[in-house]
């Protein structure tokens, strides 16, 4: 059975029980117990014979019940009606208490799935694959899939935590990251950086045997503080290959901003969660609650502020190593907004080489009315002089249209970039953009240029927008609607600060 047959199957799945109030989030959800499950099964009988350990039931104190079944594949599978569901609810709470890997697969965990025969036909559909035996990028694939389809579903929510996988690919392509390296993301959702970077690691370099192993459990380092989320992220990277069933994890459930763990990495590739405030709900005596603006207050930052991705870029900063490398998407604000921002964009540019900037178009993201930028930098070991001499901007914004259904970005969008930010070489590149080309994409700037502009804004652009000038080569009408929601939608989402802001 192909990949597309049995993410097909799975899906179809997903529409019945909708039916019954199960949301396409919750029922991935129980699609990575069950799934885990079934492996873990797999991988205690021949040819494997992993010899895992897997509790009895647990009480409510969390002590094993001397008499009680065996939380696993086998004793789930084989039961029907009321005593699967009790089961099952039993399973999942014990596991819960589990240390390790398997402990945060299940943490919090649930059963949405309140129909016994529904659930029963989950567990057989499970059943009928041998999971092992099946290619780990076949079964990241039917994962992946399962994740985008999830991030379609935009009631949900769950596409925030979802990035462009085109956008991703590209990124790493530009990274290029080498074997025994570490590779970091501080807000890792799903783990789709983590996955295209193995891919790419694997595709490129003929691994021997400590290679192998230094990416499977040494590599990769992350952070995400949503609990459905993290299980995603580890169900995913172990189908990838990446972990151990028994391991440790390497994907922490703390909020990396609070501190500086001390650790420090090769790569970061990181798309920050969108949302330009950090706040915390406060409950007053009188019963009544506001959100109060988080600012985390570092030794280690340039500034403190409440502003979300100018933290993540200060925190990117620290983790890196002396000659780590980062690519961070990071939204506009960023680029342009004064007070903290100046002084850090300024710290920035004395500090790291930032050498490339990468502007996004709209329509890409599902969280709508994103206007985004991927910002390329190196940093450096301390000096007098300023480490960043010029920096290269690719526009892929301007006169670019896209919808996430209809004309989705691909990789084949971005090869031009790629080509034109020259990974291998970097001090090599070629400006697109002269006099006589006016609308060439690709166009460098000084250190000077960009200090000598407001607020040492970093939000560059040059070519003219051909909306404005040219009525007869409008985009598709469903094109252009979807840009105004979007420009609506950001609008909305700048009043909305602006009055939590006077609310305070």
């Amino acid at each position: 059975m192909t990949d597309a047959t049995i993410i097909s199957k799975i899906w179809n799945l997903a529409g019945v029980l909708r039916d019954d109030g199960v949301s396409y989030g919750d029922y991935l959800e129980q699609i990575t117990y069950l799934l885990f499950l079934k492996m873990a099964d797999e991988l205690n009988k021949p040819p494997y014979n992993k010899g895992l350990h897997f509790p009895k039931l647990k009480d409510i104190e969390g002590k094993e019940i001397k008499d009680a079944e065996v939380c696993n594949w086998e004793n789930l599978a084989d039961k029907r009606g009321a005593e699967l569901e009790s089961f099952y609810s039993q399973l999942l709470r014990t596991l819960a208490s589990e240390k390790g890997i398997l402990g945060q697969i299940f943490t919090k965990s649930q059963n949405k799935i309140q129909d016994p025969a529904k659930l029963s036909r989950v567990i057989d559909m499970i059943n009928r694959e041998d999971w092992n035996l099946m290619g780990a990028d076949i079964k990241g694939k039917i994962y992946e899939g399962l994740l985008q389809k999830n991030a379609e579903d935009t009631k949900s929510g769950a596409g925030q935590y979802f990035t462009p996988r085109a956008l991703i690919k590209t990124m790493v392509a530009c990274v290029q990251p080498k074997p025994e390296k570490t590779i970091a993301d501080p807000s890792c959702g799903t783990g789709g950086f983590f996955l295209a970077a193995y891919d790419y690691i694997v595709e490129k370099h003929d691994l021997n045997r400590e290679q192998k192993a230094f990416l499977k459990n040494q590599t990769f380092y992350g952070n995400e503080i949503v609990a459905n989320t993290r299980r995603m992220c580890l169900m995913n990277m172990y189908l990838h290959n990446i972990g151990e069933i028994d391991g440790e994890s390497t994907i922490s459930s703390n909020d990396s901003l609070i501190s500086d763990d001390g650790k420090r990495f090769d790569y970061i590739l990181a798309n920050p969660p969108f949302g330009k405030k950090s706040s915390m709900t406060i409950t007053n005596e009188e019963g009544e609650t506001k959100k109060e603006d988080l600012s985390y207050n570092r030794q280690d930052f340039w500034e403190t502020t409440s502003n979300k991705q100018l933290n993540f870029l200060q925190h990117i900063k620290t983790q890196l190593k002396a000659t780590g490398e980062a690519a961070v998407v990071l939204p506009d604000n960023v680029l342009f907004e004064g007070g903290a921002g100046e002084e850090i964009r300024k710290q920035l540019l004395k500090t790291t080489e930032l050498h490339t900037v990468l502007r996004l178009p709209t329509g890409i993201f599902y969280a709508q009315g994103v206007k985004a930028n991927v910002l390329f930098f190196n940093n450096k070991p301390g000096s007098k002089e300023q480490q960043t001499k010029h920096i290269w901007f690719y526009d892929y914004r301007t006169n670019v249209h896209h919808t996430l259904k209809k004309k989705s970005m691909t990789e084949a969008d971005l090869a031009d970039f790629v080509t034109c930010y020259h990974p291998e070489n970097i001090y090599k590149r070629k400006e697109t953009w002269s006099e006589e080309n006016p609308e060439g994409r690709w166009r460098k700037y000084t250190y000077e240029d960009i200090v000598d502009r407001d607020k040492t804004s970093l939000d560059v652009f040059w070519i003219k927008d051909k909306s404005l000038t040219d009525l007869d080569n409008l985009p598709d009408p469903d094109v252009l609607a979807g840009e105004i929601i979007e420009n609506i939608e950001a609008g909305l989402s700048g009043f909305k600060e602006i009055m939590e802001t006077l609310n305070d």
